[in-house]
């Protein structure tokens, strides 16, 4: 992690002036704003008003068991769809024109048991710049030891199954993030290259929302239900593994696909192209013509013009895609896309059976061993 990372535009490439060039003269002719418009904020009023209904509908206890833990699972995927529609443009600054506005919503972060403020450091700043970068994304790091994404990287027995268990562990990613994820952050010493010092609001701001995200969904619950603390704690679990499958999909479909790199930089942490040619070569779109797909998920299924176009509101990303499609055929660059969510979801699947499976296999052969790839 010590090594500083820079993009080396050796051939030279005008793709990201061009398609830049293009995108803004779409905005210009069309005379919209690049921010949200009416759609967006509709949007934004649906899930909060779904998440909020959910949460008044379990006080009530009018529910039985079963449909507690139904009311929980929806409430879980509600956060998420907060953190994509909401949160998640928020933070980029790209919701709305106002850096107020943006700074409100992005609030709701803390809603859901995430902080904005390390979130804007290792998402916006880190992943955003050294994606799929082994040892600098910390995006693609989602269990070591066990999901084994980078090539380099010793096969160990257990990653021969990471094809069949990955996906339960995604549905850990928002229960390791409200309870572990941001403290680890907050107190190491660097985030990918960035230097971690924070600003003194932010120690009370991590520990104030951490307590009152646990107070509001399992203290609350114990106090107006009269729950034991272990009923409180299993619906606490379900709203998280919920949040977390959503979550945890969705980022892994994005960059961890058939067709997209894992570059490794040179010895003298060189990345030897362009930084906009290397996120169309690490980042793939999946469901893009999925109605559905665009409005739950945040525009993140077009995770390519996202990645390009951070500061454009997610929105706008249909309206953008053939301009950012076209450039890319021109400039000779790849534009990945699985045209469903299954679709991407089997190449995930493959990769990981790749990378584990597979991977071990010609480990094993290397060392003189027989391993039966089809078992």
């Amino acid at each position: 992690m010590s090594q500083k990372i820079k993009f080396i535009n050796t051939n030279k490439s005008e793709f990201f002036a061009t398609v830049r060039k293009r995108v803004d003269a779409y905005f210009k002719e069309s005379g919209i704003s690049k921010n949200g418009n009416l759609l967006m904020w509709t949007k934004a009023i649906f899930f909060l008003v779904g998440f909020f209904s959910l949460y008044a509908l379990i006080l009530t206890g009018w529910l039985n068991s079963y449909a507690m833990v139904i009311a929980a699972a929806a409430l879980g995927a509600f956060a998420a769809f907060i953190g994509f529609n909401i949160c998640h443009d928020a933070i980029h600054g790209s919701f709305s024109g106002s850096s107020k506005a943006n700074k409100g919503l992005s609030y709701f972060f803390y809603l859901i048991g995430a902080n904005p403020y390390l979130w804007n450091i290792s998402h916006n700043v880190v992943h955003h710049t050294y994606t799929n970068i082994p040892g600098h994304d910390e995006d693609i790091e989602v269990a070591p030891g066990l999901i084994r994404l980078d090539e380099s990287e010793k096969v160990n027995r257990i990653q021969r199954y990471q094809h069949l268990y990955a996906f339960w562990l995604y549905g850990l990613a928002s229960l390791s993030w409200v309870l572990r994820k941001d403290y680890v952050k907050f107190f190491q010493k660097k985030i990918g290259q960035h230097s971690a010092k924070h600003p003194r609001r932010e120690y009370f701001n991590l520990f104030f929302y951490k307590i009152l995200h646990y107070f509001v969904f399992i203290g609350v619950p114990m106090l107006v239900l009269n729950l034991a603390w272990w009923q409180a704690a299993i619906g606490f679990l379900v709203m998280h593994l919920a949040e977390g499958i959503v979550m945890g999909l969705v980022f892994q479909l994005a960059h961890v696909v058939e067709g997209t790199d894992f570059p490794v930089p040179t010895e003298k942490g060189n990345v030897e192209e362009a930084w906009a040619v290397h996120q169309m070569r690490t980042t793939a779109n999946f469901a893009p013509k999925s109605a559905l797909a665009s409005f739950f998920l945040g525009g993140l299924n077009r995770q390519i013009e996202h990645h390009l176009f951070p500061k454009v509101c997610h929105i706008h990303y249909p309206a953008i895609s053939s301009i950012v499609r076209q450039t890319a055929l021109e400039f000779g660059l790849p534009y990945l896309e699985n045209p469903t969510f299954n679709s991407a979801l089997k190449s995930h699947y493959r990769m990981l059976r790749t990378l584990g499976k597979e991977a071990y296999a010609v480990q094993e052969s290397s060392r003189g061993k027989v391993y039966p790839v089809a078992a």
